[in-house]
């Protein structure tokens, strides 16, 4: 046998495994020591730690019938945090349900991650990511960002975070930061970054049997005729926020779809608006019928922006150019509302509007573009367009009985008997459609 040879299984010999009681002060000792590579747990035998070559590191393992399983490395990990999630992991490896634990120790970190993920997420609207992080920020973060993993539970959550918090919020506002909280757990889980989720079998009604109230709209179908008087002096000098919201009015849209329409999305010779799925709160883009009505309208006001020098893309114009923000879009209905109603009960009125009408309840969620599921998506056959423009047609003729003729000036002639006003709006559209594809990228 070769010296060298002599030496390495001597070497071999000197390597020890020490039994101690674990902690991230004896692993710091033991590190000096460069014979000993595993540590092993007095009070838990099975829990095993080997440093890496950097003797400042290792890794965590715990060994069940001669297997070793990985826990998590070191320093993340600390002593103390495997010791306190030990239980868990003896009963995940027995169901053969990984073994790995959250590198994280408190909520904070959790929410702070999840945080920084919802901003980055393209598939969420701007409003949802600005709400989340302003929950995030006034409340999850400063009320449960120091409580550690290892002790989020119900009493905790209702001691630091529930129970204070509805004593100054609405229910509506305490159930949408429960819900964040509870998804950003569930996120952690899915994707490994917590071993076990603490808040899998708690619910928001475990806190609070509050039920989150509809709040009835402030717009009935008897003020129509007072509200479309309004809309009709409005017009004449704000014909921008009268047409916002005769648009909502009359097909029922949010107030993002509508503030952000553009001139390329109306078609008025096949008689469409088109809302792109970057634009709906669902995420998927919507079609809507225009009525003869609605393309009257349309061709009065697009004269309006004409003769006030305005031939740009939007429907809805900011002095910068782009669309009205969301700011904006709300500032609008704080000038016509006055208080007494808002955008949204605009859509309120048209979808009670529909269903007083007769209009089929399926019908009338296309129309106001709530999420559907895959099911009723199938169910959905081609004819589902005419179905919605028969529904539309009877909504504006009652809007007609109501005022609305007065300001579209609709006599009752079709578009199709009146070729060169047609010709000469879908003329408008087609240049701002074309600005459109030549002056953005």
């Amino acid at each position: 046998m070769s010296h060298s040879a002599t030496e390495k299984r001597a070497s071999n010999t000197q390597i020890k495994t020490l039994t101690v009681k674990l902690s991230d002060a004896e692993i710091g000792r033991n590190a000096k020591l460069e014979h000993v590579r595993d540590l092993r747990d007095a009070g838990h035998p099975a829990l095993h730690f080997r440093f890496s070559k950097n003797r400042t590191r290792g890794s965590w393992y715990l060994v069940n019938k001669r297997r070793w399983h990985r826990i998590g490395a070191f320093p993340a990990l600390s002593a103390k945090q495997v010791l306190a999630e030990l239980p868990a992991v003896r009963l995940r490896v027995a169901a053969d349900a990984g073994s790995s634990i959250s590198q994280w120790v408190t909520t904070g970190e959790l929410l702070s991650w999840y945080a920084a993920r919802m901003g980055l997420d393209r598939s969420l609207s701007a409003k949802r990511k600005d709400t989340g992080a302003s929950v995030m920020r006034r409340h999850l973060l400063p009320r449960l960002g120091g409580l550690p993993l290892v002790e989020v539970n119900k009493a905790n959550l209702d001691s630091l975070f529930m129970w204070p918090l509805q004593g100054s919020l609405s229910i509506d506002y305490v159930r949408l930061a429960f819900q964040l909280l509870a998804l950003a757990f569930r996120q952690a889980l899915k994707l490994d970054k917590i071993s076990s989720n603490p808040m899998a079998g708690i619910k928001f009604s475990d806190f609070s049997k509050a039920k989150v109230r509809v709040k009835p709209s402030r717009l009935r179908g008897v003020q129509l005729q007072d509200l479309l008087r309004e809309l009709i002096q409005a017009m004449e000098g704000s014909p921008s926020d009268a047409m916002l919201a005769l648009m909502m009015l009359c097909h029922g849209t949010r107030i993002g779809e509508t503030r952000q329409a553009r001139w390329s999305h109306i078609s008025l010779a096949e008689g469409e608006w088109f809302i792109p799925a970057e634009h709906a709160k669902t995420g998927v883009e919507h079609r809507l019928p225009l009525t003869d009505q609605v393309r009257a309208l349309l061709i009065r006001y697009r004269d309006t922006q004409t003769a006030r020098g305005y031939d740009g893309l939007y429907l809805f114009p900011a002095r910068n150019g782009k669309a009205l923000s969301e700011g904006q879009g709300f500032a609008v209905f704080t000038r016509l509302g006055k208080g007494e109603w808002t955008s949204h009960d605009l859509r309120k009125v048209a979808r009670t509007g529909w269903a007083d009408l007769g209009i089929d309840h399926l019908i009338g969620e296309l129309l106001i573009n709530h999420a559907m599921g895959h099911n009723v998506k199938v169910y959905i056959q081609s004819d589902v367009m005419s179905r919605k423009r028969d529904a539309l047609e009877k909504w504006h003729h009652l809007l007609d009985s109501r005022g609305f003729k007065q300001i579209h000036g609709q006599t009752g002639v079709r578009f199709g008997e009146s070729g060169n006003t047609l010709e000469a709006a879908n003329g408008v559209a087609c240049s701002a459609t074309q600005k459109s594809t030549i002056g953005e990228d």
